[in-house]
């Protein structure tokens, strides 16, 4: 009855010729937080304040979105350092800023396996907190290589052998880089070991897809015959894992009226996005028929 009633409601669209206005709630704008601290790297956090979905994104409206002055406190439970901000100028004749260590500081520290990570900002009289770890174990890729496309000969599969630790709960986030370009995720970007735990087991990595174009069907998730790929492969913990899931899920699924409605799972309380640890690791290829 429900899909029924799904396609009703289409097709009562699909038949009228009255344009119909309906007047949406623009909703208050949020914090977004996009912050990362990776092994042997210095923690880095974007602050941005959220668009209105319908809206048309300019370059003033992205510019101007980015939220200034905030203080920002990255803790391993023993040291606390500040984080300062900085900016980039980008093709898009946008400047992006950021908030990183200062590295002329003497207190400054990057990430670590198997330590836990307290991100603290405080903006326009607000305070907002965060915990992330990066795994001190986790999977790891044991070997990877090429298999041909069954159907198109033209393309090939990124093959890699995993072995998952007999502890229960490990999480991974992966992109890959072809030809010396850069790290993208693919639709799929994440593998648990709900299954797999305590195994060695062999899996397709898919290609890094774009997210601003179209995706293909025909081809993607393939290489061609002579790429060079590079994959970064990364232990997360839970909370970082169900973020890039979902996140996943609503890029895959965006536009689909039967796909179930799903919310983005971040982790900072009174904000969107997340504060995550990334213990990455980084595997090369050459894809050959």
């Amino acid at each position: 009855m429900r899909i029924k009633a799904v396609l009703l409601f289409c097709f009562a669209f699909i038949a009228c010729e009255k344009d119909v206005t309906v007047s949406l709630p623009t909703g208050e704008d949020q914090l977004v937080v996009e912050g990362t601290i990776t092994t042997d790297e210095y923690p880095e956090v974007i602050l941005t304040r959220s668009l209105n979905y319908f809206s048309h994104i300019s370059v003033d409206q992205l510019q101007n979105a980015f939220v200034h002055n905030a203080t920002i406190t990255v803790s391993d439970g023993t040291n606390t350092m500040q984080l300062k901000e900085f900016y980039k100028d980008t093709t898009s004749r946008v400047r992006w800023y950021y908030y990183t260590a200062d590295s002329t500081q003497a207190d400054v520290f990057k990430g670590k396996k198997g330590l836990s990570y307290t991100l603290r900002i405080a903006v326009d009289g607000k305070a907002y907190q965060a915990t992330t770890s990066i795994p001190g174990q986790g999977m790891a890729i044991d070997s990877t290589w090429s298999e041909l496309n069954e159907k198109d000969p033209t393309l090939v599969k990124l093959m890699a052998r995993i072995s998952d630790p007999a502890a229960k709960g490990n999480y991974v986030r992966y992109k890959t880089a072809r030809n010396g370009g850069v790290f993208r995720p693919g639709v799929n970007s994440t593998i648990d070991d709900q299954i797999v735990n305590g195994t060695t087991f062999s899996i397709m990595l898919e290609s890094g897809q774009d997210r601003n174009q179209n995706i293909d069907y025909d081809t993607y998730g393939f290489f061609k015959p002579g790429d060079t790929v590079r994959v970064w492969f990364s232990n997360v913990d839970k909370a970082t894992y169900d973020f890039w899931r979902t996140v996943d899920f609503a890029y895959a699924t965006n536009g689909n009226v039967f796909s179930s409605p799903l919310q983005v799972r971040g982790n900072i309380k009174g904000a969107l996005g997340y504060w995550g640890g990334y213990g990455v690791s980084y595997r090369g290829v050459r894809m050959r028929r």
